[in-house]
């Protein structure tokens, strides 16, 4: 038992520094929050999909953009596809390949941000929700893992974590979503003495 511990300990630190010392993922980050952040400057809205534990970092994400992170300050438009009546109403008369689209058709304008969430980057009804945020103009984000699947260079921002291991992958996506959040406050909402550059300030 206690070796498990350890074990599961020492696979998400040796995943951290694999993931500090890939020259491309932090600016990744750092982009994909700066994509995020001018979207909502300019009264777009971020939605965000996922299968399963992926679902709930998509919820995550929503609830605290559009609830509280760090700071007091307004509320940001992002959304989660997972309203559970939805989502079988949609898969019951169209399949669970094209929940995801369907939602990004009904809610998404030009200008918005999709954000898809796959551990493996082949979930079908994510490429499609992509594929339709392409079409209607939106800007297309995804967070993947193992070696990107399908969508390795669909999207417009794409941080790829590079384990085989979902659990160790959902983890660090977590990070991840933590700091896109922390990233889009920083740009968006501060005292004027921290960042006289930013737009809003609480």
């Amino acid at each position: 038992m206690n070796s498990i511990i350890i074990e599961t300990f020492q696979e998400a630190q040796e995943l951290i520094s694999q993931v500090l010392n890939r020259e491309n993922i932090l600016p990744q980050i750092e982009a994909m929050a700066k994509q995020m952040a001018d979207v909502l400057l300019n009264k777009g809205k971020l939605i965000a999909c996922g299968n399963g534990g992926s679902m709930c970092d998509a919820i995550h994400f929503a609830e605290e953009l559009s609830g509280r992170f760090n700071k007091d300050r307004q509320a940001l438009p992002a959304i989660a596809l997972s309203d559970p009546g939805y989502l079988s109403c949609v898969a019951n008369d169209y399949g669970w390949d094209n929940v995801f689209a369907r939602g990004v058709d009904a809610f998404a304008l030009k200008g918005d941000l999709i954000l898809g969430i796959s551990t493996s980057g082949n979930s079908t009804n994510i490429i499609k929700a992509l594929k339709t945020a392409k079409q209607k103009e939106c800007f297309s984000a995804s967070l993947l893992g193992k070696e990107g699947g399908k969508l390795k260079g669909f999207c417009d921002y794409e941080i790829i974590v590079p384990s085989n291991n979902t659990a160790r992958i959902q983890e660090i996506h977590g990070i991840i979503i933590h700091l896109l959040i922390e990233l889009i406050e920083k740009e968006l909402f501060t005292s004027q003495g921290e960042n006289p550059q930013s737009p809003l300030f609480c």
